[in-house]
């Protein structure tokens, strides 16, 4: 069972016409909803389950900007700055809080890792100069107070935060409906409706909704869906398993990634905690539809990955190619991935960390569960129009980064559709990038 989340209600009526739809409800579908709302766009968003019910409520809630691919870190700062008024733009409790988030060192050679990338990101965002800092050895104790390993050192931010995964979504959903938006849960979109090559409407199991744009923030599923339109997308899925604790004293404030754990508070004063050393890929045949796109980043995460063949083949093996408008689809039968934890993975990293601070000594599970991270060959999200199906719009392929950018994603999605000035540079994000014959550049941060 996946975490427990704030409930979103479903609007009633299906709108037979809008400006756009939004595919998905995680945290980038209703933060692009959200701004294009408020901008006076007329917009329904369809979510076939819950909002925020699958990776957007089952990640570890950091809103960081520290250790991002470079492309990446403009957003990241946008994101960042959306998330400290997200409350008060949401007028509810998101979770967030500017709690500070560090990377721990074990040696020297993390340290001047780290360095390097805090110089690099320095020099191509000056801005960057006053975010981020290297702690020394003796300075530690300020981000991870009572631990009892002898760190070399941290990478520290301390104005990045965390945020509640299972209150930010339905939250910002809340705020995009009291902004005009229709929100429509149990409502898949089986496809596209094309006339003359373009966006014309979508096909609900509901019926169809007209309209002249459509952004697909559909996560995981996203691949699946672009195929119905005629679109390569090319993505995989990461299985990434997270505990939480009971309420418990004591322990740090700050968000921490060390070697085999990585902890952040939560409001209800217990911790998520998870490895964020080790995750576990299912072998799908999409694994060899796209192997060479992927092989540079599986030759350099390689330590870090799991290989598993299993059922997972056999069922996406048996999912028809092309999918009817007509006939109940794949995305109704399954109205949320809730895959099976790796319990014993995240009570390693519990132990690790109750090693690490003794105050934590009776932190107690609470809780189990896993979710499907979407990634992408270069781990940088798409964030782009679609150049052969005019009114089509991509936002997926997050790489374990969607839920601390998501503001600034919807932010970026918002200016894209509607022709506004972008918020940062989209080219880093567009989909394109994978058949122009650009070289696929893994810079993946930590």
């Amino acid at each position: 069972m996946g975490p427990l989340l704030d409930p979103v209600d479903s609007d009633s009526t299906l709108p037979r016409q809008v400006d756009v739809v939004v595919i998905g409800g995680g945290i980038i579908g209703v933060c692009a909803t959200l701004f294009l709302a408020r901008r006076g766009i007329s917009v329904a968003l369809c979510e076939k389950g819950v909002i925020g019910g699958e990776q957007s409520s089952r990640n570890w809630g950091w809103c960081r900007t520290i250790g991002r691919d470079l492309r990446e870190l403009p957003l990241a700062m946008e994101s960042l700055r959306l998330w400290a008024g997200m409350n008060a733009l949401a007028e509810a409790e998101t979770g967030f809080r500017p709690s500070g988030v560090a990377y721990l060192c074990d040696d020297a050679a993390e340290v001047a890792h780290y360095e390097s990338w805090l110089a690099r990101a320095a020099d191509q965002h000056r801005d960057y100069q006053r975010v981020a800092h290297v702690l020394s050895a003796g300075e530690v104790e300020r981000v991870a107070p009572g631990t009892t390993n002898a760190y070399a050192g941290a990478l520290h931010a301390p104005a990045d935060g965390r945020a509640e995964p299972q209150k930010a979504a339905p939250a910002i959903a809340q705020a995009a409906r009291r902004s005009g938006a229709a929100i429509l849960t149990g409502c898949a979109v089986r496809g596209l409706d094309l006339a003359a090559g373009r966006v014309a409407g979508v096909v609900t199991e509901r019926g169809r909704i007209a309209c002249s744009s459509v952004v697909l923030a559909g996560g995981a599923w996203s691949r699946l869906l672009c195929s119905t339109a005629g679109v390569t997308l090319p993505q995989l899925k990461v299985l990434a398993s997270v505990l939480r604790t009971n309420p418990v004293a004591g322990g740090p404030d700050t968000a921490l990634w060390a070697t085999g754990f990585g902890i952040r508070r939560r409001l209800d004063g217990g911790f998520t905690i998870a490895n964020g050393s080790s995750s576990r890929v299912d072998i799908v045949p999409d694994s060899f539809r796209f192997l060479r796109q992927f092989l540079p980043i599986a030759r350099a995460e390689w330590k870090y990955l799991r290989p598993r063949l299993g059922r997972r083949f056999l069922e996406e093996w048996g999912e028809p190619s092309q999918l009817a408008p007509d006939r109940p689809t794949v995305f109704e039968r399954v109205r949320i991935l809730d895959p099976e934890p790796e319990i014993a993975l995240s009570e390693g990293a519990l132990a690790t960390v109750k090693k690490a601070f003794p105050a934590l000594q009776g932190a107690t599970v609470a809780q189990h569960w896993a979710g499907l991270i979407d990634v992408t060959p270069d781990a940088v999200p798409v964030i782009s129009a679609v150049e052969t199906v005019p009114g089509f719009f991509i936002a997926t392929g997050f790489s374990g980064h969607g839920f601390g950018i998501g503001p600034g994603a919807g932010r970026l999605v918002a200016d894209l559709v509607s022709g506004g000035e972008p918020v940062v540079d989209p080219a880093p994000f567009r989909l394109s990038r994978f058949r122009d014959g650009e070289k696929i550049r893994i810079e993946s941060g930590f």
